[in-house]
């Protein structure tokens, strides 16, 4: 198991499957009865349902022919109790349920209805029909009932995930409940994250069951990587002295495209400015420093033609972070730009046109930062990671997004930020985050230029290469959060003090 550089909290700690099943053997096997743990989950979805529903509401509850179902009988006897008036409907029949679903169902005194029989009105449907677990397309009177409870436009509070949603995967397994909330156990689960999962599950909320600290550190024991929802705790940005100086937060340097496509490298080098770094030059052929000087007060400006020039200027060492791509043109130059500044064993920033240009080459790639003792960041879109791992098992058919940021991250020696609306940060290490934090309004030309300059910012300060892509991943997120509607990607940059000066006032 690998350890963040900093300690997150528990909270951050995404939990497998089957990671969830060890947990929940630790702390039987620990002493805690498992319907014990079915009580407290049950509980946990009653008061949350308490709490979207006025008293005396109508509640439907859902359940199915497992351990989701048991909890879900929980629910509903204690939502009667509280005075609810409760319809529990069963898919399957009541004497095949097996083990503490069968207990908690004995606890039940009221009617068990057949899910065949529709829909009633109600104010609430808690949705305890399939867990996290479910690995197979629904079918049947399984789907009739899903696809009743999506039509009837009714809110939904679903026990653990949604229905129909793969809790690894974040898949769709032929159709599945959209919810309005999710109550889960322990911690969320890769699929709450994952997209469409994340879709369909609406606002998540965390119960803890009981199950203990001993229990979850024998559940993440066996996994084989270090999985996390990305968030604040799980990194920490730089904090500032007495003696702090321009020198002492480091010198970006990002390279320009040729005249009239130097857009995309102003933006960067903005946001590596806007997020902290000391300096930040742009490099660029001579044709363009003209047009970039137009445009550009606080960053600095250098002619670089080619390699050669770049080689050059690596001779100051204060040039610690380089971020090579956005608008640099593809082809033999920008690799050998790239092989340059991999060969001087600096931090780098890939993204672009210097992933293009490595199409289907991406051992080279690795080999030049391995040779160099580079430390490398990746960020790549869904089709600049196609083109540039094309070929390799990162590729693989049937891997869910984690799994093939995972193995680039193994294949390329570098950190891969694999961005979309569930954007996927893996390390060669072993750790690897998933960011819910951002919005459609990203979706923007330039938008990951920006990215790539915060990345840059945050690397010229220090920061670990994971860390770093995970807090600029986060605050490129909260930027479009803060700004919202008509977002343009120049706007994101000046949003990023105020994403700053809340994370400080938070610490």
């Amino acid at each position: 198991m690998h350890e963040p550089v900093k300690s997150p909290q528990a909270s951050h700690r995404l939990l497998t499957v089957e990671a969830m099943r060890r947990v929940d053997a630790a702390a039987i096997a620990g002493g805690t009865p498992g319907l014990t743990l079915m009580e407290a989950a049950g509980a946990a979805v009653a008061a949350r349902a308490r709490a979207l529903v006025p008293e005396s509401g109508r509640m439907l509850v859902l359940c199915g022919p497992g351990n989701n179902g048991g909890d879900g009988f929980v629910a509903a006897r204690l939502l009667n109790e509280a005075g609810y008036r409760v319809d529990l409907r069963l898919l399957g029949e009541r004497d095949a349920l097996k083990g503490d679903a069968a207990l908690a169902a004995e606890a039940w005194t009221g009617p068990v209805g057949a899910v065949e029989a529709g829909i009633p009105a109600a104010d609430l449907i808690i949705d305890a029909v399939f867990g996290a677990g479910l690995c197979r397309d629904l079918e049947g009177a399984a789907r009739a009932l899903v696809e009743a409870v999506n039509r009837s436009g009714i809110p939904v509070l679903a026990v653990d995930v949604p229905s129909g949603i793969d809790g690894d995967r974040g898949a769709v397994h032929g159709v599945a409940v959209e919810a309005t909330e999710t109550v889960t156990f322990v911690a969320l689960k890769p699929g709450h994250l994952l997209q469409p999962g994340r879709t369909h599950c609406g606002a998540l909320h965390v119960a803890d069951i009981g199950t203990g600290e001993a229990a979850f550190a024998a559940g993440i024991a066996g996994e084989t990587r270090a999985l996390y929802r990305n968030a604040p705790g799980l990194w920490a940005l730089p904090r500032l002295t007495a003696g702090s100086h321009k020198y002492t937060r480091g010198h970006a340097l990002v390279l320009s495209g040729p005249a009239y496509r130097t857009g995309a490298a102003r933006l960067a080098a903005r946001g590596a400015l806007r997020v902290g770094a000391g300096l930040v030059t742009m490099a660029s052929p001579a044709s363009a420093l003209a047009e970039n000087a137009a445009q550009l007060t606080a960053i600095m400006l250098r002619p670089c033609e080619n390699s050669d020039d770049l080689d050059d200027m690596l001779a100051d060492e204060r040039l610690n972070a380089l971020l090579l791509g956005p608008g640099l043109g593809t082809g033999p130059a920008t690799c050998d730009l790239v092989a340059v500044a991999a060969n001087a064993g600096r931090t780098l920033v890939l993204d672009a046109d210097a992933l293009t240009s490595f199409r289907s080459e991406v051992r080279t790639l690795a080999r030049h930062i391995r040779d160099g003792e580079a430390r490398a960041v990746l960020t790549p879109h869904e089709g600049e990671f196609a083109r540039l791992f094309s070929g390799t098992e990162a590729v693989a058919e049937g891997l869910t997004k984690v799994e093939r940021a995972a193995r680039a991250a193994d294949i390329a020696g570098a950190v891969v930020v694999l961005k979309g609306a569930d954007t996927v940060i893996a390390a060669p290490d072993g750790r690897a985050s998933i960011n819910d934090h951002g919005t459609p309004h990203l979706g923007t030309a330039g938008s990951g230029d920006v990215l790539g300059g915060l990345v840059a910012g945050l690397l010229a300060q220090g920061l670990d290469p994971f860390e770093a892509a995970c807090a600029a991943v986060w605050l490129h997120g909260d930027a479009g959060l803060r700004f919202g509607p008509g977002l343009i990607s120049e706007d994101l940059p000046e949003m990023i003090p105020a994403v700053l000066r809340d994370l400080a006032d938070r610490a």
